[in-house]
């Protein structure tokens, strides 16, 4: 039977509340709090994610006219533009961070069983980053180009169920190839980088770890052959080839042997060569394993879409990166829900469907459960003829 729940309240049932406080205890984010608690500050920020609201204020008007349910959503008083303005700027947002890191253990293991587009059985990630452009004059704190601001999303997602299993904040000038670096490197794991992570003593780094990375040769790239080993050219395969660095710097940085293939796309016509410590993948599975890369910029595309990360409810650093946490935590928090109730919906679907219905009170699985549009029973003679011809 339905407790009388909002659909709202259900879906924050499946977050670990006793976890949140004591990061919120271990950051003293209640601290001399006597209303709005940093629970309610990310209930509200969740409901703004889940509901697309654009600013402050029509977050607190789309509240204050469903003000008889706000209790029973796990709210103690109704929501003001300013308090949540000053609790945005003044609330740590590590807290909010940590709590985005407990999702990410959470949701991690329900997808770990999900068939990857590339038969094989080691964890395989992507990563890469996003730029979210700022207006410079607000976001002094954010820099990027002379007259523009910028934040960087960078993200190491698990190809299992696109999750990110890493996620850093960083202003715009951040070098992509710093975030390597901060990665605690999975032996046996597969990472997918572009070139902006040809760093030879950070990829030497992950050699070592035991994990194997692909990327992609600059232009610049000097190698010296040592072996080829012979490929089927029909398959657009042009080489494959036991190459070491030529340059005095390269070999110190880097100084064992990699693998370097060649490929011809037939589609574009266009030339790639891969870099890998790799040398047991078949050389047409390692382009193949490559083209899942572009799995992590259809996620930042698709979070770009469907979450509010592009226009920020406060100017601040604190503030704009506990959006961002908060949004990461929202897409973590569906993707949990999907899979405890076994749901046969994209992401995508379950947000609009919430978006719509989070003031009712229907239990949560019967929201989701599919329509049936076939007009079966209905005596469509019984219907009203619009035209005659």
């Amino acid at each position: 039977m339905n407790s009388g729940k909002t659909l709202f309240a259900q879906l924050m049932d499946h977050l670990p509340w006793t976890t949140f406080t004591r990061i919120v205890k271990k950051y003293h984010g209640d601290r001399y709090v006597k209303s709005f608690s940093c629970a309610e500050q990310f209930r509200t920020l969740a409901f703004a994610q889940l509901t697309y609201r654009e600013s402050l204020r029509d977050i607190q008007v789309c509240l204050e006219v469903q003000g008889s349910k706000l209790y029973h959503m796990g709210f103690r008083e109704k929501v003001k533009r300013s308090t949540l303005a000053d609790a945005n700027e003044l609330r740590d947002w590590r807290i909010y961070a940590e709590f985005a890191q407990v999702l990410i253990k959470t949701a991690r293991p329900l997808y770990a069983s999900d068939k990857l587009d590339v038969d094989l059985e080691e964890a395989v990630y992507a990563l890469d980053s996003t730029t979210i452009d700022l207006c410079l004059s607000l976001f002094s704190w954010a820099p990027f180009r002379t007259a523009k601001g910028a934040v960087k999303l960078h993200t190491l997602l698990d190809l299992r169920g696109h999750i990110p299993s890493f996620i850093h904040i960083s202003d715009g000038k951040m070098h992509d190839v710093n975030v390597l670096d901060l990665l605690i490197i999975e032996a046996g794991a597969l990472y997918l980088m572009d070139r902006a992570y040809l760093d030879l003593a950070r990829l030497y780094a992950i050699h070592l770890a035991g994990a194997f990375f692909f990327t992609r040769a600059k232009s610049n790239t000097v190698l010296r052959r040592q072996y080829s080993a012979p490929v089927d050219r029909l398959t657009g395969l042009i080489c494959d080839q036991v190459v070491v660095f030529k340059g005095y710097k390269s070999r110190k940085d880097y100084p064992v042997q990699l693998r370097r293939v060649k490929f011809k796309d037939p589609e574009t016509g266009n030339t790639l060569v891969f870099l890998t410590n790799n040398f047991v993948l078949p050389a047409a599975k390692v382009c193949e394993l490559y083209r899942q890369r572009w799995n992590v910029e259809v996620f930042f595309k698709w979070i770009k879409q469907h979450l509010r990360i592009k226009k920020f409810y406060g100017v601040s650093e604190n503030a704009v990166k506990t959006q961002l946490w908060i949004a990461v935590s929202t897409y973590l928090l569906i993707a949990i829900v999907k899979k405890r109730l076994g749901l046969d919906y994209s992401l995508h679907t379950m947000l609009q469907i919430l978006s719509l219905t989070q003031f009712e009170k229907t239990p949560l699985n019967q929201a989701f459960q599919k329509q049936n549009n076939t007009n079966q029973g209905v005596d469509l003679r019984k219907q009203l003829i619009l035209f005659e011809f």
